[in-house]
């Protein structure tokens, strides 16, 4: 008998929508904690977690981490996910999956620091000189840096 045998692989729980309406879940649903932002941290935070066969997310663990409230902020993210419920042959099946949550400081968040400063020439004059001894201003530096 040459009978092809269909392969049966597993089903595994999945998210509505893929990666582009995941991308969009993480973007509307992102808070940026203020600690991060007030010290401009920005970074990826990856987060290792199960999902249940009934689509439910379970044990979300930090795997690399940037803090700041960063890695708690993923967490809660993560756990908001809800995956479809997918039985393989009668049984549910647990699958451990990673995500990559980024963190990236929008331009209207950045934060803008104005450094100024004044240096002062030092020149060299003799106590005859007072009466005639001109008095210069100092240069004075501005910077501005972006975060």
């Amino acid at each position: 008998m040459d009978h092809k045998r269909e392969k049966k692989f597993l089903k595994l729980p999945h998210l509505d929508g893929g990666r582009e309406l995941l991308k969009k879940f993480i973007r509307e649903n992102l808070q940026y904690p203020a600690e991060a932002l007030e010290k401009g941290i920005q970074g990826d935070v990856i987060i290792k977690y199960k999902v249940t066969g009934k689509g439910e997310v379970i044990d979300p663990e930090v795997v690399k981490g940037i803090g700041h409230g960063c890695d708690e902020e993923a967490v809660r993210l993560v756990k908001m996910l809800q995956y479809q419920s997918v039985k393989n042959r009668g049984v549910r099946v647990t699958t451990d999956n990673k995500i990559k949550i980024p963190f990236r400081i929008k331009k209207e968040h950045r934060q803008k620091v104005n450094i100024s400063y004044a240096a002062k020439s030092k020149e060299k004059t003799d106590a005859a000189d007072d009466k005639g001894k001109q008095e210069k201003k100092p240069e004075v530096y501005n910077y501005t840096i972006r975060f």
